[in-house]
């Protein structure tokens, strides 16, 4: 047995049916559509979730929840990341600039700072929010909190 004399199993191939060609191939006349409705006509295309006529289930559902539109996402920073950048990166400074270099936000994100974690060495933070523990815990070391 090679590749040059393989064949599909006896009875596996059959022809497509030829639909609409005449009464004698026995797809004639509604060539299987069946008769009326909107399925046999030409051009007939389903609405997506349409349910035949029943409400759709889309409509049935009750709706709930509301999306503000003026909504202010920020980019939630906390001061032991801070830290963090002032151990491994050795940071003087920290604003959105630095924040971008250092991957932990992008280009177009709004930053806050959060109080999470404790800060050990002064530091001078530009951002466009603040928490008030994280002010706090700034300051209390002898930094700065300047808002954009």
């Amino acid at each position: 047995m090679n590749l040059n004399n393989l064949t599909p199993a006896k009875g596996s191939i059959k022809s497509d049916k030829r639909i609409g060609r005449g009464q004698g191939s026995g797809h004639g006349g509604t060539a299987t559509r069946g008769h009326k409705g909107a399925k046999s006509r030409s051009g007939y295309k389903r609405k997506i979730g349409f349910e035949g006529g029943q409400m759709p289930l889309q409509r049935r559902v009750p709706k709930f929840g509301f999306k503000n539109i003026n909504r202010v996402e920020y980019k939630a920073i906390n001061l032991d990341i801070i830290q963090n950048l002032i151990d491994k990166k050795g940071v003087t400074e920290i604003n959105p600039e630095v924040l971008r270099e250092n991957g932990l936000c992008s280009r177009n994100e709004l930053v806050k700072i959060l109080g999470r974690g404790e800060l050990k060495s002064k530091i001078d933070v530009t951002a466009h929010k603040f928490s008030t523990t994280a002010k706090a815990g700034i300051e209390d070391k002898g930094g700065n909190c300047t808002e954009i």
